[in-house]
């Protein structure tokens, strides 16, 4: 940056007092530099936002990531209950397919009868 400085000092001690083109050119050198110090800012705030981004966008990568491992072990999960389910349900179809509709009744009124025990006992 001092270099600049001096080149720019060079300049202006060189070019002091003459015009080209209606302009001075220690002023147009100025201006030069008042652009490129704003482009530099400019490009730096830049590089600061996409670096920023650049966590924001990793560290939504990893979420997503672990939720989708979340979602897997809840999938996994689930295809063990619906196996152990279906399952249950087979016995109890063979259970009701074989058994008198009285037997049937029976079970039926008796789990009827429980439950609503254990939701009085528990209220």
């Amino acid at each position: 940056m001092n270099s600049r400085r001096d080149y720019r000092g060079n300049r202006v001690a060189l070019f002091d007092g003459i015009e080209e083109g209606g302009i001075r050119a220690s002023s147009s050198y100025s201006s030069h530099e008042i652009d490129e110090h704003d482009n530099e800012r400019a490009v730096d705030g830049l590089q600061d936002r996409v670096n920023l981004l650049k966590r924001l966008t990793g560290d939504i990568h990893e979420e997503v990531e672990g939720h989708n491992r979340m979602l897997d072990r809840v999938g996994n999960d689930m295809d063990a209950s619906r196996g152990i389910l279906s399952g249950t349900m087979d016995r109890f179809k063979s259970v009701f397919e074989t058994r008198s509709s009285r037997r049937m009744f029976t079970l039926v009124a008796s789990f009827v009868v429980i439950f609503l025990i254990i939701y009085y006992l528990t209220r």
